[in-house]
């Protein structure tokens, strides 16, 4: 990440993400309008979370984007809210009861050593074959999961045994977020 999003950043890609979401839902053509904003036009990856009364309604990202930060948060929030394959597709009377979540995500990195990942600063991706999974940061400490058990879960998130992490054929990688939404 090469800068800091400031306050008012913040705020306009949470209206981004919400007008998205209302777009997505409603089928209607709205596109963000170009930024500019440096911050904004970074090329991060990023997580849109969708939650509602306080659960996982929803959420969709990408570590690397082609697109500048203010259009991969639009496509992400869209996803989140009509493609997450965990749930039903947002509908219209859902548009009265959500809120965000953003996180805008640093590369990532390959770890040799589990003792590296910092639980409240590090988000896990793991790799094992054909299977993939990944936990953002902020789910370890809204659970207060250890090391292990963000390790395993993350295992689980992947479709994997729990010890999969630890096999020689498995990689992880770690990442940092600069997460913020509508109730922080």
């Amino acid at each position: 990440m090469e800068a800091k999003l400031k306050s008012k950043e913040k705020k306009i890609l949470l209206e981004i993400a919400r007008n998205a979401i209302r777009a997505a839902v409603l089928k209607t053509d709205e596109k963000p309008e170009p930024r500019e904003e440096k911050t904004l036009n970074m090329r991060n990856g990023c997580f849109v979370t969708i939650k509602q009364d306080g659960q996982l309604r929803g959420c969709i990202g990408n570590f690397q984007s082609e697109l500048p930060l203010f259009k991969e948060v639009a496509e992400m929030a869209a996803s989140s809210a009509t493609k997450d394959p965990r749930f039903y597709p947002l509908q219209e009377p859902d548009l009265e009861n959500f809120s965000l979540e953003i996180s805008v995500l640093s590369p990532l990195s390959k770890i040799d050593d589990i003792e590296e990942i910092e639980i409240g600063k590090h988000g896990i991706y793991i790799e094992k074959g054909f299977y993939r999974g990944v936990l953002l940061p902020q789910v370890a400490t809204e659970n207060n999961w250890d090391r292990p058990t963000f390790l395993k879960q993350t295992c689980l998130k992947a479709g994997l045994p729990t010890d999969a992490w630890d096999a020689e054929d498995a990689d992880i990688y770690i990442f940092s977020a600069q997460i913020f939404g509508e109730d922080k």
